[in-house]
């Protein structure tokens, strides 16, 4: 979730104009708490009463699993991140502690709010663009020539999720997940089937006990399959999942784990959105032959708390939803799974989006503020990531937008899921389908929406999701939907919004249907910049927390 893809030079110059803080290789101990103090503390509870005994049982293992997973990040994100941690751990001054303790929310010495720049001696001066997924002097170009030389399998091993590039005696090799990591996928697969005993839940049993066999396989379809499928008041999420930290390519899954108890009181009010999914697809905007006829039979949606997140999970800023799983295969046969990370998206919302839209927005468009509104746009946006084009022809070969548009897919997908989401809401609102929607509705969606922008926008240029909102917000404000004050505040011209994000909706989605990597890196530069204004309005902005820094109370209770 956090990834600048313009090169060193445009990523320090992006910066320059984002924070004022000042990075250095050896901050100090002033600037690193300035730094940490842009995540607020948020401590997050969980009721566990209503788990019988045997999740209860299964439920402690699953948190010693969750904290395996670190081990196996750390090694992802570089390869000197454990050496390092374990120096940091023995210095005990004030310093050592403040540094040990960035470390661990950064998951490594760069900092992800600061253009992953270090903020420790002795260490590269920004996180590796490819980070320990292939040789540290390989290129791309390296390594596409190499890949082109492989046959089918090879190639496709070579390209994705689930291995790693060494290079052996100057040759690259592709080397699987369950080998690289064999000693701590064994640690992992015994946990899981270890907490698979204990549950009576078939569903929560058959995750586990595939997902155990995918680590030391590292075939992960039979599990993917079973994780659409659980049904459980555990819900779990556990293994290489999201790609943002392969910045040469965007293939390397990184290694996360989510563990969750399931709000049936708040998805049983969601669940309705689903049902509607392929009405939404048949509707959206584009040439027809773009739209899926079917989509996956399956989409469910799940609104959880979370216990406990690790990994690729629980480093910078924090994951209020997601979307998964991310094989294609899976998506087409079965949809994709939303869950909704209800615990942590309130606390981001009155710890972090209060204080800015008190900055942002006019006294008069404040009261349309909404947690409801901010939430519902989260989940449209998880949904409509499983929407739209996902396997496509380019030249007559059949191929997928992510692997055409490469390493500009993430801060595409990010915008055409935000304003594609937008776009449903709307859809349905005009169509009476959100009974419990008021008559200001409108006005609460887009302006919680125009008011989410900067927190998002906070996130930095080196991250998908602030990059795909920048490339929406100057899209928008070019149409006249997104306004800026006279005072420095923003508002939202409701004559001009529902066509400017209808017709961004359309954009994107053509884009990625038609696989254009050209015509997505042109509208990048063109709209993925911090303009004067935003830039004053973000300046206003740097008092206030950017993210939120969970502290796990249940698994702290539970592990004392």
């Amino acid at each position: 979730m956090k990834r600048c893809r313009t090169g060193r030079l445009a990523c320090r110059l992006i910066f320059a104009l984002f924070t004022t803080i000042a990075m250095a290789a050896n901050a100090d101990l002033a600037e690193l708490r300035k730094m940490a103090a842009r995540f607020a503390a948020a401590p997050l509870r969980v009721d566990t009463s209503g788990l019988s005994e045997g999740d209860r049982r299964a439920l402690a293992k699953l948190i010693d699993a969750a904290h395996a997973i670190d081990d196996i990040f750390l090694t992802q994100l570089w390869s000197g991140n454990h050496a390092l941690y374990e120096r940091l751990k023995k210095d005990k001054t004030d310093l050592g502690r403040a540094r040990l303790g960035y470390f661990w929310l950064n998951k490594g010495p760069w900092s992800a709010l600061d253009g992953h720049t270090a903020f420790l001696p002795d260490v590269p001066a920004r996180k590796p663009e490819g980070a320990n997924f292939y040789p540290a002097d390989m290129t791309k170009q390296e390594f596409e020539k190499w890949v082109n030389t492989l046959p089918g399998t090879q190639r496709t091993e070579a390209q994705g999720f689930f291995s790693v590039i060494h290079r052996r005696d100057g040759k690259l090799v592709a080397v699987p997940y369950s080998e690289e990591y064999r000693p701590e996928l064994q640690r992992l697969a015994s946990l899981l089937n270890e907490a698979a005993t204990t549950t009576a839940s078939a569903s929560l049993k058959r995750y586990l006990t595939t997902r155990a066999a995918a680590f030391l396989s590292n075939d992960y379809y039979e599990s993917d399959v079973a994780w659409m499928d659980l049904d459980s008041p555990l819900d779990i999420t556990i293994g290489p999942y999201e790609t943002y930290n392969d910045e040469l390519f965007g293939y390397k899954a990184a290694f996360e784990a989510y563990i969750t108890i399931r709000d049936d009181a708040e998805t049983s009010k969601v669940r309705f959105f689903s049902e509607r999914l392929q009405e939404i697809e048949n509707n959206l905007p584009i040439r027809p032959e773009y739209r899926n006829p079917k989509i996956g039979a399956l989409a469910p949606i799940r609104v959880v708390n979370e216990v406990i997140a690790t990994g690729d999970a629980a480093h910078g800023v924090r994951t209020a939803a997601f979307n998964l799983p991310n094989d294609e295969r899976v998506v087409r046969e079965k949809g994709s799974k939303r869950v909704m990370l209800r615990n942590v998206q309130e606390a981001k919302f009155n710890s972090v989006l209060t204080p800015i839209a008190a900055l942002v927005l006019p006294a008069s468009d404040r009261k349309n503020l909404s947690f409801e509104w901010f939430f519902t746009h989260i989940l449209a946006h998880e949904l409509t990531h499983g929407i739209g084009p996902h396997q496509i022809r380019v030249a007559g070969r059949e191929t997928t937008p992510r692997k055409e548009l490469k390493e500009l897919y993430s801060a595409i997908e990010e915008a055409k899921a935000d304003i594609t989401g937008l776009f449903m809401l709307q859809y349905m609102l005009d169509r009476k389908q959100l009974p419990q929607a008021g008559a200001d509705a409108e006005r609460r969606l887009y302006t919680s929406f125009l008011a989410s922008a900067f927190r998002t926008l906070r996130f930095g240029l080196t991250e998908s999701h602030a990059k795909g909102m920048a490339l929406q917000f100057n899209y928008l404000a070019d149409r006249g939907a997104f306004v800026t004050n006279t005072d420095g505040t923003f508002h939202v011209d409701f004559s001009k919004i529902k066509e400017a994000v209808r017709s961004l909706t359309a954009d994107l989605l053509t884009l990625e249907a038609e696989g254009d990597y050209t015509r997505a890196k042109k509208m990048l530069d063109q709209f993925s910049v911090l303009r004067p204004n935003l830039k004053k309005a973000l300046d206003r902005l740097q008092h206030l927390p950017v993210d939120i820094n969970p502290d796990h109370v249940t698994t702290r209770q539970m592990r004392n």
